[in-house]
């Protein structure tokens, strides 16, 4: 069997990076505990404020985020951490080489009904050691990430991870409290018949999205003349793990819900490194139309519109976009 740690040894190519990942994953078993403990823990529930973004946080929103920034702060390779719950990122070493940046807990509002939660990370070099980490530190390209992964916790925890060309998963033994390989190439499939989306959103989305909707749900009948079929977790982390572990289609396209957000979803703590799992699992991942991977930010809790997984669809998908533009 092999372990993160012999795999982060012979693979990582850089001790600063091994160890800024065994930092998060070790707090990931922190948190892993917590959540099998659930009500027991005191973890479920509202935490009675609001985070950056607008929105309630769950107690465990909270404590993830400490127990994250806490360790990282420690970490002497650590120059800066920003996570998707503060306004700003938080200095930390000025004598590291890396920052990360991290959700803590994607998907929090399935705590409280016991369905799958996750961590999202992302590792960017840092290139002014010797001095105080800032927030324009972080504005770096996706394609610039060091490493990147999640983990799920669900039935079981999972670490999916990529620290060079490919994408490797790893599942948390409970008896041993190592993590362990359990697929050491995760690849895509370039077509797929399943897609993740909140359907409830349909009448705020661009024609092209709509379009692409209606011919999926027209099926066999249609155009595309076939089937499809919808699965949808409610967290990024938990769609994103089924599509490298049997293909598929996410997307949380551009809508007009909301006038001042151009997606939901967080370019840095979350679009970045999921695209960056998915690309070098053979998939694709764009904005509709742009890769997200090239994308240069201009804000660390920039949002944008977020389509990947099997690249013939996300082709597919641009190629909507691309016509009804020049329409």
């Amino acid at each position: 069997m092999t372990t993160l740690a012999h795999y982060l040894n012979t693979n990582a190519n850089s001790p600063a990076l091994n160890d800024v990942i065994t930092t998060v994953t070790g707090v990931g078993k922190t948190i892993s505990q917590l959540l099998r403990k659930g009500a027991l823990a005191d973890i479920l529930g509202e935490a009675g404020n609001q985070n950056v973004q607008g929105e309630e946080q769950k107690k465990l929103d909270v404590l993830a985020n400490d127990l994250l920034l806490d360790a990282l702060a420690k970490n002497t390779h650590c120059a800066g951490v920003a996570s998707e719950e503060l306004d700003d990122a938080t200095p930390a070493n000025a004598d590291g080489s890396l920052l990360v940046l991290f959700d803590p807990l994607d998907g929090s509002s399935n705590i409280d009904i016991n369905m799958a939660v996750g961590t999202i990370f992302s590792i960017l070099p840092y290139q002014r050691q010797g001095q105080l980490s800032e927030n324009s530190d972080f504005l770096q390209a996706g394609n610039q990430q060091l490493a990147a992964g999640y983990l799920l916790y669900g039935t079981s925890t999972v670490l999916a991870l990529t620290i060079a060309n490919n994408v490797v998963m790893f599942s948390l033994d409970p008896d041993t409290n190592d993590y362990i390989l359990i697929e050491d190439n995760v690849q895509i499939d370039a077509d797929t018949s399943e897609y993740a989306i909140n359907a409830s959103n349909y009448r705020y989305w661009r024609a092209p999205m709509q379009q692409y909707i209606d011919e999926l749900i027209a099926g066999e009948a249609g155009v595309r003349g076939r089937d499809f079929n919808t699965r949808w977790v409610a967290a990024m982390v938990g769609d994103v793990h089924r599509i490298l572990c049997r293909g598929g289609l996410f997307t949380y396209p551009f809508d007009t819900k909301y006038a001042n957000k151009a997606g939901k979803l967080r370019l840095m703590y979350e679009a970045n490194p999921m695209s960056l799992l998915i690309e070098r699992a053979g998939g694709g991942a764009t904005d509709a139309v742009n890769r997200i991977l090239d994308i240069e930010p201009t804000d660390i809790h920039q949002r944008v519109p977020v389509v990947l997984g099997s690249k013939n669809e996300v082709a597919y998908i641009k190629d909507l976009h691309v016509k009804h533009a020049g329409q």
